[in-house]
């Protein structure tokens, strides 16, 4: 199973989201349902590795902590790939995703080194755009490079499966755990 693990965006979010994609003039948007705030990509897993994976998970502990989004940018240079919109600054998310990075390692799984860049992607571009497609996205990225987007508070979060299909990726929340207590909440 692909999985990984993320917190879930409240649908008064998803909604303003959802609005502000609707400005993009170019580029496939993110289904709402997918738009997510990755911790820890996990890859394919097996599902004995994926029962204490959950094991793991369920012992972490943290306290609830509220997070901002915050502007829009792109991954990918002169030739974007993704569109994504980013977090202000927050402590408490960057003390999570180490320990739920330290969980799945006590699980058994390595994990790559890589900087913490907290975004949600919004959209995915073609690998060349044309000159007329980046001039719009350079003026999308203008008007709303500094946009205010809701906060919302983070009280858990989830292990996803991810499965891919030819109308796009389908996640499906495994298993929430909740902070304040560390303890896990079934969604199956």
């Amino acid at each position: 199973m692909r999985v990984f693990v993320a917190i879930d965006l409240p649908d008064a979010v998803l909604a303003v989201l959802e609005d502000l994609q609707d400005q993009l003039p170019v580029g496939r948007l993110m289904e709402p349902e997918t738009l997510h705030l990755t911790l820890a990509f996990l890859g394919d897993q097996p599902r004995d590795v994926i029962l204490v994976i959950n094991e793991e998970l369920s012992s972490v502990r943290a306290t609830p902590f509220e997070v901002e989004l915050r502007g829009v940018g792109t991954f990918g240079g002169r030739q974007p790939s993704v569109l994504w919109t980013g977090l202000r600054p927050q402590p408490a998310l960057g003390v999570l995703r180490d320990r739920v990075r330290s969980a799945v390692r006590m699980a058994g799984v390595e994990l790559p080194r890589e900087r913490f860049r907290p975004h949600v992607t919004l959209a995915r571009f073609p690998a060349r755009m044309r000159g007329d497609e980046l001039h719009r996205l350079r003026n999308f990225l203008v008007h709303f490079g500094d946009v205010a987007l809701p906060s919302f508070g983070v009280d858990g979060f989830t292990l996803f499966e991810s499965r891919r299909t030819s109308e796009g990726a389908i996640h499906d929340a495994l298993e929430y755990y909740l902070l304040d207590t560390g303890s896990m909440v079934a969604r199956r």
